[in-house]
Order: structure tokens, then sequence, then C-alpha cells
């Protein structure tokens, strides 16, 4: 029985064995990387968390890959956003601050490297950086995309009379104007199975970044997805109701916001339902999943499907009313956290969710070190391979801070300069520049944010070291705390429904009477003594020592 038993534990081993031995060698070999960047994609809509909701092939991922659910991005906007991705930098640093004209001078987009390393590489889709240009840049072999927002149909955007005389939207294809010809998800993406399978050399590994525009707004879908989900019961947050108890600890921004371009009740300065902008969101992902599919079966056809991995991601969260705000830039759940997804045959475990709290800042290292190329020195975020691979626990990754920062943008000025850190699922929010309240939110008890506890006596300490470390942390690499702007050329979108609700008032509790002894204490650093003279009315200075 012994005998038998010390084999079976041999035979164990050896399996084990054989097992880490396949991985180390599936480790060795660089490996095809397919980037699926979807904009504006909230983080639950798929179909494996959201009913209803039909993505078979992102399902697919899930099934078959890794789901990180605490993905996030430390600047919720499409250019900051794209251009951490691509240069591994904070927008401090990179400095694209803003959807306008941000400078991509002196900027190196990691697909650089891995050209020097070998790869071929092509991009297809938005860009959206630098100026409303459309031209091809540095670090990439292959390269179709358009201008700014693009379109989602070749037409759209054209005067009748251009249609008439056959104008059409473009796409800039390696340096030449070439017409578009059909839906955008579709057309990008038959430019990228091509690439596949017949632009680039198959004895070299490649990276592909498929950069959708969808499902920015207003998002349209193909004819054939027109009525799909028309019966679809649409589930809009419970914090979209304007009420006293929903709008208790919320900033005056945040109230004020409803009735304007980026509020649930002024939706794009529309009167559209916003059930009905979310059922056409949902149809407008439907193509976005059949391009995934077609990736995937060209890949099979090829047989490299094994050699490549797929990352599934999104620029930017989306509020669907959360808060009576739509779209994204703030600091709350659904503005910073982004559907991710990796599907890494041999390399990563399949079917399995991991709890790291994973940054658009580390997409670049983490591509750079499965093609084996050294992370550069300006790089900030770190591969994600070891804690996914589980060889570091999300629980030992998840030890740094995620700090958070947006840069008010004059062209939308209904979202202030945010900045916000978490720790320990305990997030904190400031604003710069505007007279309002700071924000914080328990997410281990409080994850839909409704509770700002930025006043509660139990979290003063954990608000002041909050506070201070969002400071420290935002040093740019100059060590300096600067907050960047672009130049101002008109008013903005600042329109807000006539018929609709007012300017908010500010919080009851900073109305007060005058002369009182406590009227300097607010200038100094919050502490428990300060918090003790408050309650009893009393001046407060602090000790020097």
């Amino acid at each position: 029985m012994k005998l038998r038993t010390l084999a079976l534990a041999a035979t164990a081993l050896m399996a084990l064995s054989t097992t880490a031995r396949a991985a180390d060698k599936a480790a060795d070999r660089p490996r095809n990387i397919v980037f699926v960047l979807v904009d504006d994609l909230r983080f639950d809509a798929m179909g494996f968390l959201t009913p209803g909701l039909k993505t078979p092939n992102i399902d697919y991922l899930a099934k078959n890959g890794v789901y990180f659910r605490n993905a996030v991005v430390t600047s919720s906007l499409c250019s900051p956003s794209r251009a951490t991705i691509l240069t591994g930098q904070s927008p401090r640093n990179h400095r694209v601050i803003d959807n306008n004209n941000s400078s991509e001078e002196g900027l190196i987009f990691f697909p650089s490297y891995l050209q020097k390393a070998g790869y071929q590489t092509g991009f297809f889709g938005k860009w959206h950086m630098g100026n409303d240009t459309d031209a091809p840049r540095p670090g990439f072999d292959r390269w179709v995309s358009f201008k700014g927002q693009g379109t989602y149909f070749p037409t759209q955007g054209l005067p009748p009379a251009a249609i008439a005389a056959g104008k059409r939207q473009t796409l800039n294809v390696d340096g030449q104007r070439v017409d578009r010809a059909g839906y955008i998800t579709d057309e990008l993406t038959d430019y990228a199975v091509d690439w596949l399978e017949k632009g680039r050399d198959p004895t070299k590994p490649f990276f592909l970044y498929l950069s959708h525009k969808a499902v920015h707004s207003d998002a349209e879908p193909p004819e054939r997805y027109k009525t799909q989900y028309k019966d679809l019961d649409i589930k809009l947050p419970a914090s979209l109701a304007n009420t006293p108890e929903n709008n208790q600890g919320k900033p005056l921004w945040v109230q004020n916001q409803r009735n304007s371009w980026h509020g649930a009740d002024f939706p794009y300065h529309t009167d559209k339902p916003l059930t009905e902008m979310v059922r056409d969101y949902y149809r407008t992902l439907s193509p976005v999943d059949e391009s995934l599919g077609r990736i995937m079966a060209s890949l099979r056809k090829q047989k490299i499907d094994k050699d490549t991995v797929i990352v599934f991601y999104s620029d930017n969260g989306y509020l669907i009313g959360d808060h009576g705000l739509i779209d994204k830039r703030n600091a709350y759940e659904p503005s910073v956290r982004v559907p991710m997804v990796v599907l890494a045959p041999d390399l990563l475990p399949k079917g399995t969710t991991n709890d790291a709290v994973v940054r658009n800042l580390d997409l670049a290292p983490t591509f750079l070190e499965l093609a084996h190329v050294e992370k550069p020195v300006q790089m900030e975020g770190q591969s994600i391979l070891p804690v996914a691979q589980g060889k570091i626990s999300a629980q030992d990754w998840n030890k740094q801070d995620f700090v958070y920062e947006y840069y008010w943008e004059w062209s939308f000025p209904q979202t202030p300069t945010t900045f916000a850190i978490e720790r320990n699922r305990v997030k904190y929010i400031q604003y710069h520049g505007v007279w309002d309240i700071e924000e914080l939110y328990d997410l281990n008890k409080d994850p839909d944010e409704m509770h700002n506890l930025i006043d509660d006596p139990a979290y003063l300490q954990t608000k002041i070291e909050l506070r201070h470390s969002l400071f420290t942390q935002l040093t740019n690499k100059g060590n300096d705390h600067v907050v960047p702007f672009t130049e101002k050329t008109s008013s903005g979108l600042v329109n807000r429904d006539q018929s609709g609700r007012r300017a908010a008032d500010f919080p009851a509790n900073w109305y007060v009477k005058p002369n009182l002894p406590t009227k300097m204490n607010g200038l100094f650093p919050d502490s428990e003594a300060k918090a003790k003279a408050d309650a009893e009315g009393r001046a407060y200075f602090p000790q020097r020592h």
C-alpha cells in the first residue's frame, strides 16, 4: 500500500513538474499580442456580468482566460488614457491632459520598443491625440486611422450636397487618404484581419492594436442591430433618482451637473430617454463582439491562436445615470473602472477572476514583458504577469495606492479638476479650483459611493493620511506639483435645460452666524484637537513645536 501511495505521489510530482516546465517554456517565447481597445465601455457591459446582454466572444475570453474585475484608469478621458496606455506614464508626466490639443512631442510609444525587438506592429482605429491629425505615428508598420472622434458611417457629418457629389469620410492608410466604405467597426476589422492574414511577415511576432470608435457617444449601431434589445429591461442605477437622500454628501458640482451636457436630466443636450441611450450603447457593442470573434477566427485559421495573447480593455469607464451623471471624467467607480479580460493560452490560468487593481499605466510594461523587452526607466507602471500568473497574490499587489487625476477641460467645464487616491478600498477625492466639499468612501461597505464619510470622526485619521499621500504621489517627474491646461478658445458646452433643475445650494453646515470663535479654524490642518475645538465652538490654533 505504501509503495502504491509513493508511486502515485511520484506520478503527481512528475505531472506538476511537466506542467511547470511547459509553462516555463511557454513563457520563454515572445508572444503575438492582440490589444482590443473599446471606447467608453462600462465595467459591467459584458454578457457574463449583465443578464440579457449578448457578447459571446467577450464571454469566451472570460471563460477561457482571466477576468480582472478591478481594472481601472488613472484618468477617465479618451486622450489622456490612451497616452497613458501608449507611454506607461501618468497624465502629469506625458502631459496629454485633455481631448483638445495636447502635444505628443517627446513621447515614446511602447510599440517602438517592440519594433526594435523584431515585432511587426499594426494600428487600426481611433488615435485621438495630437491636434486632430490622423498621420501615421512612430512605432507602427501598418497604420489605419481617422481624425478625432471619427464617425460611425461613411457619410455621417457631411452636408447633403457633398454626399450627392460622392464625398465620403476618409481613413489615413499608411499616409494615404482612402474613402470610407462601411460601418466603422466592421471596416477597421476588415483592415486588421487583412493585415493578420496577408500583410505581415509570418516569420515575425506581431502586435496588433485594434482601437474601436465604438461605443462612444452618440452610439449608433449598424442596421442589422437597430432593433436589438428593444424588449430588454434596462436597469438604471438607484443613485439616478434626484432625491435628498441621493444628493446628501454630494458636491455642488455633481448636483449641478445633472442638468448639463454630462447630466442624466439633459444628456448631451437632448431629451432622449436614458434607457434608449443605453440600448443603443449595447447595440453598438454587438459589432465589437463580432469583430473580436473575427479576430479569433483568423488566429485559429492560421494556427497561431495558442501563441497569441488577447487583451480586451476600455480607455475609460462610463456612467449611465449613476449619481445623476452620464459619460465619465469623474473619480466615481463607474467612471474609473473598466472591463479587462485576457486570454493567454499556456501562460495564464483558464476561466479565473483576478482581484488585482490593474491600471492602464500597467499595460505597456506588460506588453513589453510578453515580448521579453526590458521596461524603460520613464514607465511608471509595472507588468501584471506576476500577479496574473499567481506568482504574486492580488492582496500583495494591491498594497500600492491607486492615484487618479483628471484636469478640467474648458470645452466640457461641468467636471472640475479631480484628484483621488484609493487605499485598502477606501477612496478619498478632492477637487481643485472650486468651492466645494471633498469626498471619502469606504468601498468595502459602500461600493456604490452613496455615503460620504469626509466629516465622519471615525475616518478623520484616514482622511488626513490619504490627503497627504495623494499630495505626495501627485508630483511629476520634475518633483513638482503642477496643474496643466490647454488654451481656451470658446465658452464650451455650458447650456442647461431651461425647464430643468436650478443650481444646488451649499451644504447646510456651511451657513453659520457671523463673528464665531471658530471662524478661522478652517485654515488649519485637520486633527483630533481641532475637531474637538470645532465641536465645542472654540477657536483653534495648532501648537507650534
